[in-house]
């Protein structure tokens, strides 16, 4: 939409694509960086950039970031570093500013991590409460955000396991013993992932949804296939002494509320390239 503008808190793997789609597509596009050095990268593609951190408060132009009709706060946590409660603190920080802002729509970008393995199929009402969850941080942080209600639109999106371009599964294993290749995959190729923000950016959506490929082919079969794909050693695939508990997560939700068609529904057939 031609003047709405887009500021996009971290424009890392995700966020930087996702930037350049938006500027194409006609939308006045903010993103930040960590990195003063990739400051000239961003703006060489018509992003207004901004060094910022959260560190757990704002460092830098945190105001001029804000001044936008939509946030997307694409910084997951930092897995085992700083403590558990490091996110929710860099959350709580950035929540208290917002409201003084123009922001309309919040999209916060969460993980199916939140979730379980439960060894059954979960959607998103599966995990509602503290007590619910298996990533209590991330969990925090999403309530956090949603607090910003009603005086903005938010909309709290569960991605599954991010894949794609150089995330090829089969480096993550190659050689290696794996006893969990009969566990079915909950992936999510960068090109859909940034397809539905581009859909929820467009047509703002106020709840929690899944972000995933609707199809869950077993982690053996897209490790077999990738290692074969781009010559990887293949894993040796052992039974494991119990069954290994999983999840499979519904994307219906999501796909009910904006009609998504996905480019990728099924792993086996993500594009990668190294």
């Amino acid at each position: 939409m031609a003047g709405k503008t887009v500021s996009i808190l971290g424009c890392g793997w995700l966020g930087f694509p996702l930037a350049e789609q938006l500027v194409s597509a006609g939308y006045i596009v903010k993103g930040s960086t960590t990195s003063t050095e990739k400051l000239p990268l961003l703006q060489q593609k018509g992003i207004d950039a901004y060094r910022v951190r959260l560190n757990p408060a704002p460092e830098g132009n945190i105001a001029a970031l804000l001044d936008a009709d939509t946030l997307l706060i694409n910084i997951p946590p930092k897995a085992g570093k700083l403590g558990d409660d490091f996110h929710p603190q860099q959350i709580e920080a950035l929540v208290a500013i917002v409201p003084q802002m123009a922001v309309k729509h919040v999209i916060y970008v969460s993980s199916t991590s939140v979730y379980p393995e439960t060894s059954a199929v979960v959607h998103e009402t599966d995990v509602t409460t503290l007590e619910q969850t298996s990533a209590p941080a991330l969990f925090r942080a999403e309530t956090l955000v949603q607090s910003l209600e009603p005086k903005c639109v938010v909309t709290t999106l569960r991605c599954g396991g991010l894949m794609g371009y150089e995330r090829i599964p089969g480096k993550y294993v190659a050689g290696r013993q794996v006893d969990s290749g009969a566990v079915p995959v909950n992936y999510l190729h960068r090109d859909d992932a940034i397809g539905i923000l581009l859909n929820l950016i467009d047509k703002p959506l106020a709840g929690v949804y899944n972000a995933v490929s609707p199809e869950h082919p077993t982690r053996e079969s897209i490790y077999r296939k990738s290692c074969v794909d781009f010559g990887y050693t293949l894993p040796s695939f052992v039974e494991p002494s119990e069954p290994v508990p999983y999840k499979i997560i519904s994307p219906e939700k999501l796909v009910q509320a904006t009609n998504y068609q996905f480019i990728y529904p099924n792993p086996l057939t993500f594009l990668y390239g190294n």
